[in-house]
């Protein structure tokens, strides 16, 4: 039902840019804050950056912040990821991510994850 499609990654050199784009379907998309991961190989998933349902707050990993943004298009149930200034330490699997309530368990959400875009920053 709920779904969470990443598009956009790839290669690219240090310095350069990319943007992620994070298709949602299955919830009311303009309900939700959605968030952006990343996991690197031998690593640990590792929050990237949030964005709360309507757009008006942003979060940002310390890595990122100052490179990366993140915003939503409520009406195309779309997420993206705008990174410019690309370090190789941003090499990992991006991925999207929602956290929904239960319906049968009481204050117990769900998380819920795309299967993730690879982004490779090298020269």
């Amino acid at each position: 039902q709920v779904q969470l499609v990443e598009s956009g990654g790839g290669l690219v050199q240090p310095g350069g840019s990319l943007r992620l784009s994070c298709a949602a379907s299955g919830f009311t998309f303009s309900d939700y804050r959605m968030r952006w991961y990343r996991q690197a190989p031998g690593k640990e998933r590792e929050l990237v950056a949030g964005i709360t349902s309507a757009g008006s707050s942003t979060n940002y990993a310390d890595s990122v912040k100052g490179r990366f943004t993140i915003s939503r298009d409520n009406a195309k149930n779309t997420v993206f990821l705008q990174m410019n200034s690309l370090k190789p330490e941003d090499t990992a699997v991006y991925y999207c991510n929602v956290e929904i309530r239960s319906g049968v368990i009481p204050n117990y959400s769900r998380a819920y994850w795309g299967q993730g875009t690879q982004v490779t920053v090298s020269s």
